[in-house]
Formats: structure tokens, C-alpha cells, sequence
């Protein structure tokens, strides 16, 4: 399976950010993976994360344990 390079990945940032600039991630996917970067700083680090363990990590967001 071929995955994109993160300058081919179409980024977003949630509704619930603001267009102030401030604290802000943005996120992409793609076949395999999750990938986060920071919206300041979009030529910076990404995290990548499995498809699995970003599910897990909303479902946990969302029942209150993180």
C-alpha cells in the first residue's frame, strides 16, 4: 500500500478552532494512519498515529477519561 507524503495529505483543523491563530492542531488521514501537526508551524514535526489507537483515543476523549 503506497502512503502519502505529508505535503500530499489534505490537512484541517476542527470547527471548534478559531481563525485567530491560535492554539490550533490540524489533522490528515490517509489509508494507514492519522497524521498531527501543529498549525503553526506546518513545515514542523507530524505525529502519525494508527487508524486503531487515534479511534481509542477519541472513544476515551469522548467517554471523559482523558
Amino acid at each position: 500500500m503506497n502512503v502519502r507524503q505529508p505535503n500530499e495529505l489534505h490537512w484541517f483543523k476542527s470547527t471548534y478552532s478559531g481563525g485567530d491563530g491560535g492554539e490550533c492542531v490540524e489533522v490528515a488521514t490517509d489509508a494507514i494512519a492519522i497524521h498531527v501537526r501543529d498549525s503553526k508551524e506546518r513545515g514542523g514535526p507530524q505525529l502519525a498515529f494508527a487508524r486503531s489507537a487515534w479511534s481509542g483515543f477519541l472513544s476515551d476523549l469522548g467517554r471523559g477519561r482523558i
